[in-house]
């Protein structure tokens, strides 16, 4: 089957699925799209599968498990849920129109009778606003519009359950409305468990359901059946508040907010907010020089010193976000169709994802003050580990911080260096991960962390460098190059030829001699060589370049095939061989290390080689990484073969076989996902935007 086909092969059968669905998706209709995602522990998100309404299935955090979200819409007295799938009698289901998705939002058009009801979820991404970005809270907005040509009386009721405050719905719940300019529910476990999770769920702090508090608001907490039931007969809420504190599934109690919109007609009514958080402190266990562990907040608290001023200002601040997020969304979709729809399309749906496992924080200084000059950012892994920062992710997932804001990426090393320039870290390469259970990041003292000696000290080096020249701050090399010399020093000696080994595929088992390993490796050793020139070190600097260079005419031997067709997975196994993503470095860094013939034997190699959800990983296997394969994307020498990986990703998001948050692992024969899901290595579809 020629290349062509194969294309055309991947969009009929992408296709196929789409049509499935009885509402028009925009651009598609993803595995599941997302709802509230703003950090790891507030992601919500409606699982898909070949086709699921926002009100045929209850949202899930992003491990599946149920996040109780209602919504009820009145007509003329007629009620519809557009939210959810709560079975209250007395109320029939909207019909999905449309869901459309960008970078930062999601929108589900529904009929509900002679009224669309417009549902958007908006989880902004405020890339350089470290305040902004800190926030735990998400939005939701409704509003209204006639489709009959008529007037209409219109009410709107949301609710949350108290499943957003834990992994065990069996443990006892507490809760709060408070009332003033803003109405907030308030709801957390009765006995917390600090930086502890339960199924990926923190078992600490509080979820937050919030709207302002106009004359056309009503509240009420209690038994899901008996609040719904309340709204679908009366329109309204009673003002009450249940304090009967129970088990989360005892009874579900529920934290709901109705709305009258008063008459309704052909002109969109102004839209109403609510907005949905999940806030902690501390956030984050870091160890520090010493051995002891500092807590760490969210940066948020510098700014608000109440979790209610935050909201307050988040909730009349929505205005604006909406304006930015459209601005940022318009933005990303320009830069990305400039290489394909495609493409653009792909890019949308990753951004959230990305931005969703991370969290800004701050300590304070000795006399209680926060030290807004001490910034650290933390990533938990998600789906495949809980680990922090794990090197090997945050590598895949750096093309998105250094297109958002590379100070980002420099806020997510830090950690990493931090720590190991303390010497409590006893081995001579870099470190996997910041802890072994997010939210701790307390190091590996006793240095039995994963190993992966060759792969993380060359992503070190790499997005060190990237960093440094994409942002002109010199900071992260002048501070820590005794660090980057020390990784250097083993590169040397244990990249050409890379021990047996894992890298960042460890699903893949280990290996030894791997030739995209190498690569990063050598690609590692030429970056300090370029470091070492940017400190003014003349003589490290050419003796860095000098071995870098030996290595990859070396190199070249071990690692092409006899035929000269292409790369091998491992020296010397001819029938062997994978994608090079690693040579991403070589063009993200401008190094002009290996030469343009290795980049176009690839590219001739990938485009016989590709089955029809792209190509495999390499040839132990036929699945392959969806990162991975759009950073090749972004080093092959023929547009046709750029789009052939373009294509086969977006196949892949779109062809109805899997119903949770994008996974990067699948399978190049029938799309089907291998395992992990919701994990922020998507911010490596980016790839193409930093090249």
């Amino acid at each position: 089957m020629n290349l062509l086909h194969l294309v055309s092969l991947t969009a009929l059968v992408a296709a196929a699925h789409v049509l499935a669905v009885s509402w028009t998706a925009t651009p598609f209709n993803p595995a599941s799209v997302p709802l509230a995602v703003r950090t790891p522990y507030l992601s919500c998100w409606l699982n898909q599968g070949a086709g699921t309404a926002l009100n045929a299935a209850w949202p899930s955090f992003w491990t599946g498990s149920t996040l109780g979200w209602a919504g009820y819409v009145k007509v003329d007295g007629t009620t519809y849920n557009f939210l959810g799938a709560p079975t209250v009698a007395g109320a029939s289901k909207a019909v999905q129109k449309s869901v459309t998705f960008t970078a930062t939002q999601s929108t589900f058009v529904m009929t509900a009778g002679p009224v669309d009801l417009t549902v958007n979820f908006l989880s902004p991404v405020e890339p350089t606003d470290l305040v902004k970005q800190s926030l735990p809270f998400s939005y939701l907005a409704l509003s209204a519009a006639a489709n009959d040509g008529g007037s209409h009386s219109v009410q709107v009721y949301t609710d949350i359950s108290a499943e957003w405050i834990s992994g065990d719905d069996s443990l006892t719940a507490n809760w709060t409305t408070t009332t003033g300019s803003v109405l907030t529910h308030q709801v957390q476990l009765e006995t917390q468990s600090l930086f502890t999770e339960v199924s990926d769920h923190i078992q600490q702090g509080s979820a937050y359901y919030s709207t302002l508090n106009t004359n056309n608001v009503t509240y009420q907490t209690g038994q899901d059946i008996v609040v719904r039931a309340q709204f679908i007969n009366n329109g309204e809420l009673t003002n009450t508040q249940d304090t009967n504190f129970r088990a989360v599934s005892n009874d579900w109690p529920v934290f709901g907010f109705a709305h009258d919109l008063g008459t309704v007609t052909t002109t969109s009514s102004a839209p109403v907010v609510v907005s949905v958080g999940h806030v902690r402190d501390p956030a984050i266990e870091y160890i520090v020089a010493g051995g002891g562990y500092q807590n760490r907040s969210l940066y948020f608290w510098s700014q608000y010193p109440t979790v209610a001023s935050a909201i307050s200002f988040f909730l009349g601040d929505y205005a604006n976000a909406l304006s930015r997020a459209n601005a940022f969304d318009s933005k990303i979709d320009s830069d990305a169709s400039e290489i394909s729809s495609d493409y653009a399309s792909i890019v949308a749906l990753s951004v959230r994802q990305a931005f969703g496992a991370t969290e800004i924080t701050i300590s304070k200084n000795s006399d209680g003050t926060w030290n807004t000059s001490d910034v650290l950012m933390f990533m938990k892994e998600i789906s495949s580990d809980g680990n922090v920062n794990t090197v090997d992710v945050i590598f895949p997932a750096w093309p998105i911080f250094l297109y958002a804001n590379p100070t980002l990426g420099k806020y997510l090393l830090l950690p990493l260096f931090e720590y190991q320039a303390t010497g409590m870290y006893p081995n001579k390469w870099s470190v996997h991960d910041m802890g072994a259970s997010y939210p701790k990041a307390i190091g590996h003292n006793d240095g039995l962390d994963e190993a992966m000696p060759v792969e993380e000290s060359g992503n070190m080096l790499i997005m060190t460098l990237s960093y440094t020249q994409k942002s002109n701050d010199d900071s992260l090399i002048t501070t820590y190059q005794a660090l980057l010399d020390q990784w250097t020093q083993f590169l040397i000696s244990d990249s050409l030829i890379p021990a047996n080994q894992i890298s960042t595929d460890d699903f893949a088992g280990s290996l030894a001699n791997q030739t995209n390993l190498a690569i990063k490796g050598i690609v590692g050793i030429k970056a300090m060589s370029v470091v070492e020139g940017l400190l003014g070190n003349g003589t490290k600097e050419a003796n860095y370049s000098s071995i870098a260079a030996d290595y990859v005419t070396q190199w070249q031997g071990y690692a092409t095939s006899s035929d000269g067709q292409h790369l091998t997975l491992s020296y010397g196994n001819d029938s062997s061989w994978g994608l090079s993503y690693n040579l991403l470095g070589d063009k993200l860094l401008n190094l002009n290390l290996f030469p343009s013939s290795v980049y176009t034997m690839q590219t001739a190699w990938y485009e016989t080689h590709a089955n029809a959800y792209g190509v495999p990983l390499d040839t132990r296997h036929t699945y392959t990484k969806s990162d991975w394969q759009l950073w090749t994307a972004a080093i092959v020498t023929s547009n046709t073969t750029r789009d052939l990986f373009i294509s086969s990703v977006r196949s892949y998001a779109a062809d109805g076989m899997s119903s949770q948050p994008l996974g990067d692992w699948y399978e190049t024969t029938n799309g089907a996902v291998e395992g992990f899901r919701a994990r922020p290595v998507v911010g490596g579809h980016l790839a193409l935007l930093v090249v």
